[in-house]
């Protein structure tokens, strides 16, 4: 055998080898490809009646939300009759009650001094000078009965 010969076979083996090599690695491809095109097929049956759950979902928040929005908008408007009705009261029965709760008053306080003065022959207490003994007021005739 000659080196060319021998440099023939050595090239012959490398490439059997490679080939080989080659038909495992494409026969592991095609497996992969056999399990991904399987678990795609899966998910696909699956994720159609969940995506039709989820629109379905979607549809019956939606009305619920129109719903909501119907509420609030009406509740709104009651809120803005409320408050133009507590102006218009305001301003129509404030000022007078005002008036008639100051003349309550001043009557009250007029019919008050009325009755103190009322049975009594000396002048209204507020005039007379008021001595403090131990945290009480003490009237001025009495204020001459403990100096003595």
């Amino acid at each position: 055998m000659t080196g060319g010969e021998v440099a023939g076979i050595l090239v012959a083996v490398f490439w059997a080898i490679l080939v080989s090599f080659l038909a495992v690695v494409l026969v592991r491809l095609a497996q992969t490809l056999k399990a991904t095109t399987k678990l795609v097929a899966d998910v696909t049956e699956q994720a159609v009646p969940l995506l039709s759950d989820a629109s379905a979902t979607v549809r019956s928040a939606q009305t619920q939300l129109d719903r909501v929005d119907a509420i609030a908008s009406d509740v709104q408007e009651v809120t803005s009759n409320a408050s133009a009705l507590s102006t218009t009261v305001a301003s129509t029965f404030g000022g007078p009650l005002v008036k008639v709760a100051a003349f309550g008053y001043g009557v009250r306080k007029a019919l008050g001094r009325g009755r103190e003065g009322r049975g009594r022959d000396e002048a209204p207490r507020a005039s007379a000078p008021r001595t403090v003994v131990v945290g009480r007021t003490v009237p001025s005739a009495r204020r001459r009965k403990q100096k003595g």
